[in-house]
């Protein structure tokens, strides 16, 4: 189990690289979004830094969880971008939330394996 556990591990950090580097470089081409989802995105660009900000954080939790350092922390740090995601595709675009789904069930599972690491901020 501790190897399959370790290969959805690098899967993980490796989407989050791929897709962290791809909101500086765009070498992935992101189809066009109508209607709402399409302004949601549009007004988090028009801010000039969060799409920035989610791709250093998504490339620096990827190479955290492919190096295996700070592993527990980095699946912290990746938690409410893991819902955020997941909650965009539910509510704005619901056709591309297979790959959101991905990433949240990779999140969740490895929470859940390094589950004693929580153990001290988890009491009551």
């Amino acid at each position: 189990m501790k190897k399959v556990n370790l290969v959805l591990q690098i899967l993980l950090g490796l989407m989050l690289v791929v897709f962290g580097l791809n909101k500086f470089f765009g070498f992935l081409p992101m189809p066009a979004m109508p209607g709402p989802a399409g302004n949601f995105m549009g007004a988090l660009l028009a801010t000039g830094y969060m799409i920035k900000m989610v791709g250093v954080i998504e490339v620096l939790v990827g190479a955290l969880l492919l190096l295996r350092k700070f592993v527990a922390l980095s699946l912290v740090f990746l938690a409410p971008i893991s819902v955020n995601i997941v909650a965009f595709h539910l509510f704005l675009d619901l056709p591309g939330i297979g790959g959101a789904a991905v990433v949240a069930i990779l999140n969740l599972n490895l929470l859940i394996v390094y589950r004693a690491a929580f153990k001290g901020i988890l009491k009551n």
